[in-house]
């Protein structure tokens, strides 16, 4: 299932720690209103996105695509923990391939403690067999989200890793 706009809307005002009402009364619209956007009855006017992202701390590309395209160093308060956040790859080789991986960070951290390579089953490539998982896991602890990696090889192909 695809994640919408307005299930964007409602984690992140949740994250927050605001209650719709608090949402509508910074953006001058009606509960019902913010209501409305969170079970997709309605979007927001594009002239409130702007003022709608800086209350939720995120940029217009979050909020319309649910993609980070920067990394943000979260502080502890607001961070989520592990079991709320995902590991994402994206492997698009110069041969056409499209590969998109997605794991758990609790998975990745299991399997780090583990033992297991994880990066065995994302992909061929020296890009996917040189990424450090344990590096990723300690950015991710220490409050880094968005793109962590993003690595264009002389082939051609390109492999980013994300977490959200």
């Amino acid at each position: 299932m695809n994640e919408t706009i307005g299930s964007r809307i409602c984690g992140y005002r949740k994250a927050k720690g605001m209650t719709q009402e608090e949402l509508a009364s910074r953006l001058g619209v009606s509960a019902q209103a913010v209501s409305k956007w969170e079970n997709d009855g309605s979007c927001p006017d594009i002239s409130l996105v702007p003022q709608l992202c800086r209350e939720l701390g995120v940029t217009a590309d979050e909020l319309l695509t649910g993609r980070t395209s920067e990394v943000k160093l979260v502080p502890a308060e607001q961070r989520r923990g592990l079991e709320q956040l995902t590991l994402r790859v994206y492997i698009n080789t110069a041969d056409g391939d499209r590969v998109k991986v997605n794991l758990p960070m609790t998975l990745v951290k299991t399997a780090m403690e583990l033992g297991v390579d994880m990066t065995a089953g994302i992909g061929s490539g020296d890009a996917v067999k040189n990424m450090d998982l344990g590096k990723i896991l300690e950015f991710v602890e220490q409050g880094a989200i968005g793109k962590l990696v993003e690595v264009e090889t002389g082939d051609g192909d390109l492999v980013e890793v994300v977490v959200e």
